[in-house]
């Protein structure tokens, strides 16, 4: 029996932005890759790594020292091409850590270098890194920018080398290639089981939405026969009644362009056999039929509902969620797999997050004291007010408080400088920046109207769920800590 939610875990959970009554939705879609199916990060992104690397010997350029390092980037980071940085912004675009390469850059010089700076991922000069698969290519444009600082990133033909943005731009050429080649779904295909974490709670969590008379939709960007071969692998024989996946899912669509599939109406044809031959459509979409190509309208139109009648879930903040809210209005739930960490990371430290706390609030109470103290020196000073006491009585006492500052910032400091290694020892949470939302924070609240770590977190939920989006704190809440 499912796990009532007030009982389940935290890393479990589905979070709420906008407000969703599940009773009005009458379909659900699901992308395939990082959604319903759970990759293994080490193995699929460091054979991505290595395929990349192959790519990039190839065209002439000595990488064969790269190693891939999963520990040093994470999603949500963002990528400056001008200056060959990664970089974590807070939710207003502020830049509050940064790294050249591998090397993290010191506060101080990261201050003075973004000052002036914030990040607008309109400008093509910044590279969100806001999927899984962002990872490899993080990993090796970093050390990338490592080798060509130091002049050793050389071209067979000894050519000069390119600056940051043109770096960043062979990486990306060299990562797609990868994935056209097909090499590396290749592998999967081959050892499907290395690469690819199975949820016991999936398919239990599909069947119960088919039950309720909601529609099911897959709707991904992979190609027919990689995804036909990856569902025989999750659904073959594990279905009631001999069911197999595509009659699971009233409709199937691949290859669907994301997020021109929101955009655009291309052509649209039929998957008629297994081996992926292809007609033209006829007419509307069929239930239990598998498409090649499509696009938002003729899902609405062939269903006979309205975009907001959709809720689709995936794990792209842009080409899954912002995109299908926007240009459609479909509802959006982002799967974001690391949640889980980091929930259970902000639980381990949460001791230490007390302690934070408490010293804050003691030095923002200190922090008054001094300045009244020192406003009232001043006075005296001015010879502009009746008699204050003695300046010199009020200069011990700011000396003594701002000596009990001096001995809280050292009190905080080793708890500061820790908060969030427990997800990631260089960058800390990827949900938060300090005391502050990070950016990616503030695109999943822009974007997905919810958010959860996997698909069958819904199985404790109920296909019936009434989520309801928490009362926001604001900083003029007399509950809240955010005011002075």
């Amino acid at each position: 029996m499912a796990e009532h939610p007030k009982e389940l875990q935290s890393e479990r959970r589905i979070f709420c932005n906008r407000t969703l009554n599940l009773r009005s939705i009458k379909a659900i879609g699901f992308d395939m890759d990082y959604t319903l199916v759970h990759y293994n990060v080490q193995a699929w992104e460091g054979r991505a790594f290595d395929y990349t690397k192959e790519n990039l010997a190839e065209m002439g350029y000595n990488v064969g020292d790269l190693k891939f390092d999963p520990s040093f980037v994470n999603r949500g980071l963002v990528i400056d091409r001008k200056k060959g940085n990664l970089l974590k912004a807070n939710r207003f675009g502020y830049i509050k850590a940064a790294a050249h390469g591998t090397e993290m850059v010191e506060f101080r010089q990261m201050r003075k270098m973004y000052r002036q700076t914030t990040v607008d991922l309109s400008n093509s000069r910044y590279y969100f890194l806001n999927t899984l698969f962002s990872l490899s290519e993080a990993s090796i444009y970093s050390q990338m920018v490592d080798k060509l600082d130091s002049g050793t990133l050389t071209a067979g033909d000894d050519s000069p080398i390119m600056g940051y943005a043109e770096l960043h731009d062979l990486v990306r050429k060299a990562l797609d290639q990868a994935h056209v080649e097909g090499k590396l779904k290749a592998d999967i295909l081959a050892d499907p089981a290395h690469f690819i974490e199975e949820d016991p709670e999936l398919i239990p969590t599909l069947l119960d939405i088919k039950a309720t008379g909601k529609k099911l939709l897959l709707i991904t960007n992979s190609g027919y026969y990689y995804t036909k071969n990856v569902m025989d692998y999750l659904f073959e024989g594990k279905l009631p009644n001999k069911m197999k996946w595509n009659d699971l899912f009233d409709i199937s669509i691949v290859s669907a362009r994301k997020p021109a599939f929101f955009q655009s109406k291309p052509p649209v044809f039929e998957v008629i056999n297994e081996d992926g031959h292809l007609q033209p459509m006829q007419g509307k979409l069929q239930a239990g039929k598998t498409y090649l190509g499509g696009y938002a309208k003729l899902i609405e139109k062939s269903l006979k509902v309205r975009g907001d009648q959709i809720l689709y879930v995936g794990d792209h903040i842009y080409g899954d969620v912002h995109v299908s809210k926007a240009l459609s209005q479909w509802r959006t739930c982002l799967v974001v797999r690391e949640l889980e960490r980091e929930v259970k990371a902000i639980a381990a430290g949460q001791k230490a997050s007390d302690t934070i706390a408490k010293l804050m609030n003691k030095k923002k109470c200190l922090e008054h004291e001094f300045s009244a103290t020192k406003l009232q020196r001043l006075r005296i000073k001015s010879d502009l007010f009746d008699d204050q006491g003695s300046a010199e009585d009020l200069k011990k006492k700011m000396d003594s408080i701002r000596q009990e500052l001096i001995a809280i910032d050292d009190e905080i400091r080793p708890y500061a400088s820790t908060d969030g290694h427990g997800f990631n020892k260089k960058w800390g949470y990827m949900l938060r920046t300090g005391n502050d939302k990070s950016h990616m924070t503030r695109q999943i609240e822009r974007h997905a109207d919810l958010y959860t770590s996997r698909v069958s977190n819904l199985l404790h939920y109920t296909p019936f769920m009434y989520f309801r989006a928490a009362r926001g704190a604001l900083p003029h809440d007399c509950e809240g800590s955010y005011y002075y």
